[in-house]
């Protein structure tokens, strides 16, 4: 275990706080890594009904680290435990409730798509600079945003790079409820709790159901999406784009 995830269990319901509060929770490979083998874990354990997500501090997550994003120009191995973590919270049994605020950049955005019922606090601000840092979409986003909402609306925040609030956000379909910000632990424990309440077995098969139609493609198409962003790392595009970032930082 490492101390940037915080794990706390309320009962039947298992609290995943992504614990690096002064990088907004940008994710490390080490992050990526104590996830999804935690995620592993809370399946296979019959206490644990639902996992719940968040982010401790002001944000729910920055995005990755661009730090280990430049190192992993020239170690495509090192990239290999997030299209893991993808894979994993894709393919995990139980419901998944998460609580996003304040920033959500990149995969903490595109995250929330995995999940099965999402809490936003009214600060959140949902932003995917894929393209504008020479990058594509990564986490599905390609398949799951424009079935979501539709391939206009998918354009303008998967490619265009539009930033967008809480509200915009609930209209889309990618959260579920907005809460003022002070009341959000308390109202996704709730909602979580409500969750774990009801009878796990069919809870479970029900979700698969829901899953089914779309989970194979999903897998190919996560697939896809990162070896064309390892690709698209090493690009000219790319590596201008992270420089003027980290000048800027």
């Amino acid at each position: 275990m490492i101390e940037q995830i915080q794990v706390i269990e309320h009962g039947a319901v298992l609290e995943l706080v992504l614990n690096r509060p002064n990088k907004k929770n940008a994710l490390t490979l080490a992050m990526y890594t104590e996830l999804s083998q935690q995620l592993v874990d809370a399946d296979k354990n019959d206490n644990i009904n639902v996992v719940v997500l968040r982010g401790e501090g002001d944000a729910f997550c920055a995005g990755n680290d661009i730090n280990d994003f430049v190192a992993a120009v020239s170690n495509p191995e090192a990239l290999k435990c997030i299209v893991g973590f993808l894979h994993t919270i894709a393919n995990f049994k139980k419901p998944v409730v998460a609580a996003v605020h304040g920033d959500a950049v990149g995969i903490g955005t595109t995250m929330m798509l995995h999940c099965d019922c999402v809490i936003a606090g009214r600060d959140l601000s949902c932003y995917t600079p894929f393209v504008k840092l020479g990058l594509v979409p990564e986490g599905g986003s390609s398949l799951l945003m424009p079935q979501m909402m539709g391939h206009r609306q998918a354009f303008e925040l998967l490619i265009e790079g539009k930033r967008f609030n809480a509200d915009k956000a609930l209209n889309v379909g990618l959260v579920n409820a907005v809460v003022e910000n002070e009341w959000l632990v308390s109202e996704t424990r709730k909602r979580a709790e409500a969750i774990a309440a009801l009878p796990a077995e069919a809870t479970v098969t029900s979700k698969a159901l829901i899953k089914k139609n779309y989970l194979e493609e999903l897998h190919g198409i996560m697939d896809e999406e990162g070896m064309m962003f390892y690709e698209r790392l090493s690009s000219d595009e790319a590596r201008q784009a992270f420089m003027s970032f980290l000048q800027k930082a």
